[in-house]
């Protein structure tokens, strides 16, 4: 029988010291991002928090990735921000909730497949962005609540305990790696700055943690075509980034653990989640890279440490605030620079001068934009774009013919490569009409018909045989082929040569 819960498959070795430490570091990574995110956007801060403990539990439980964590991210808070500004919360929540029935529809057509035709790269490209994402966005924390820059002994603070939580993430695995290096990091920071009363920004600064369960709550908004209207490109675009984003995480979780998850079971569980948001306050979210990075770093490979993460969140937010809320920022910063530092693709640079030209420039083109934009799905799909075309270009090239005349005086091209909208031009330019004898059979047994450029380049050449007064079969045609041929027989019409079927030698026969 299939295993649904990791966490209770006891055939799989988990650390359950390492679950548990780590989902209390992903916690306190995860508080202070939420909640900014949530204000960016014009949310109430509690709604944040709410997404990031629903979120996490529910795909921590039914994903399809352990080790993977989800909450408020700022890529699809992102945009929600105009739906806010121009209709408020309640229909936020709406298309939280259709943008979950949308992520659920594509998990049940199994498409979550498709994320991994995402080329090496690609993948390159967006790590290294990201990780220059991460990296920048710690900048902000040495802004004051007004938006102005630290100066003085305040910046000079911040600093210092930047720089005392980033030596201690690197000294301290040294020591002993029983014990996540970020979270004795951020145990010691907040102990020297509580004992010993140092002034520096906290995560009460930012914004308010207390309050109690999530409550049930439908959305607030009219039931008509309207309202679908309004809410339904905010849910799609929602769905589509959440799902981009996911997925790439996943597939990253795949590269550093060498194990595989299960992407239409992933777009299953954000969906439910999402919904699940969209009914109990919460502003919605997908998988978070950073916090899945620290999740790893902390040595978390199951279940146990999401779901130990998103129950922290409700026990600070229910109990816990007062404590938390002294947590200093400086802390969360230097925890999240290291964690930058290690998602940075440093090989890439090692095997810069063995890739392509054309994989260079495309990861370069990638990790740009994904810079530029902070939009991680955009520049995942154009990187995904120039690489197919820069595919065809090179595919187009590589068809090529060879030709011979047999004792019959029948004249053979041999066709190697694959014949589509890329390569027609080539294709046509291997046959000399005008000198070939009365019959030609133009043999694919290496090539095969791929699309209707190909099926228009075919019917384009019969043509000219056939004004010239000479016939052409085609031969060892695969199925597909011959399927995509009978369907284009208004267009094209062409003798095909049947071949014999022969039986494999191990085929079973009764």
């Amino acid at each position: 029988m299939n295993k649904v819960f990791n966490l209770f498959d006891f055939s799989q070795k988990v650390n359950y010291k390492n679950e548990i430490l780590a989902g209390f570091t992903v916690a306190m990574t995860m508080i202070p991002e939420s909640l900014m995110f949530a204000m960016l956007a014009g949310f109430p801060p509690l709604v944040g928090l709410y997404a990031a403990f629903i979120m996490g539990l529910i795909t921590a439980i039914f994903g399809g990735r352990p080790g993977l964590i989800s909450g408020g991210a700022g890529a699809t808070v992102v945009v929600l921000t105009a739906l806010m500004q121009l209709h408020g919360i309640e229909y936020v929540f709406g298309a939280v909730a259709l943008a979950g029935v949308l992520q659920i529809t594509v998990g049940l057509f199994k498409l979550g497949k498709f994320i991994r035709l995402v080329p090496q790269p690609v993948m390159y490209g967006f790590v290294n962005g990201l990780a220059v994402i991460i990296f920048t966005a710690q900048l902000d924390r040495f802004k004051e609540t007004t938006g102005d820059w630290f100066t003085g002994t305040a910046l000079y603070i911040m600093l210092g305990l930047v720089a005392l939580t980033i030596a201690i993430v690197i000294i301290f695995p040294k020591i002993t790696k029983a014990i996540p290096a970020s979270l004795v990091a951020i145990i010691i920071v907040f102990a020297l700055v509580y004992f010993f009363n140092i002034p520096t920004k906290t995560v009460e600064d930012i914004a308010s943690i207390e309050g109690g369960f999530p409550p049930f709550h439908i959305p607030n908004i009219p039931l008509n075509l309207k309202t679908l209207e309004i809410i339904f490109p905010y849910s799609l675009i929602m769905a589509a980034v959440g799902l981009t984003e996911g997925l790439l995480t996943l597939n990253l979780v795949d590269e550093i653990t060498k194990t595989r998850g299960n992407s239409n079971r992933e777009c299953l569980a954000q969906g439910a989640a999402n919904i699940a948001n969209g009914f109990f306050f919460g502003m919605g979210g997908c998988p978070m890279i950073a916090q899945t990075l620290v999740n790893l770093s902390a040595g978390s490979r199951a279940r146990l440490s999401g779901i130990i993460a998103s129950l922290t969140i409700l026990i600070i937010i229910m109990v816990g605030a007062p404590v938390v809320g002294k947590l200093p920022i400086a802390a969360l910063t230097g925890v999240m620079i290291m964690v930058a530092i290690g998602t940075f693709e440093w090989a890439s640079f090692k095997i810069i001068n063995k890739m392509p030209k054309s994989d260079i420039i495309t990861g370069i083109l990638v990790a740009i934009i994904t810079i530029i934009t902070h939009n991680l799905a955009e520049a995942v799909l154009i990187g995904v774009i120039i690489s197919a075309l820069v595919f065809a270009w090179e595919s187009a090239k590589r068809i090529r013919a060879r030709h011979y005349i047999d004792e019959n005086g029948i004249k053979h091209y041999e066709i190697y490569g694959p014949l589509f909208f890329g390569s027609t031009t080539v294709f046509t330019e291997k046959f000399d009409i005008d000198t070939d004898p009365q019959e030609v059979i133009i043999d694919f047994k290496e090539s095969r018909v791929s699309d209707m450029s190909a099926i228009e380049a075919l019917n384009g050449i019969t043509k000219k045989y056939h004004e010239a007064g000479k016939t052409v079969h085609l031969r060892h045609l695969s199925e597909d082929c011959k399927r995509l041929l009978k369907n284009a027989e208004a267009v094209i019409d062409v003798n095909i040569i049947e071949d014999p079927t022969y039986k494999v030698v191990t085929d079973k026969h009764n």
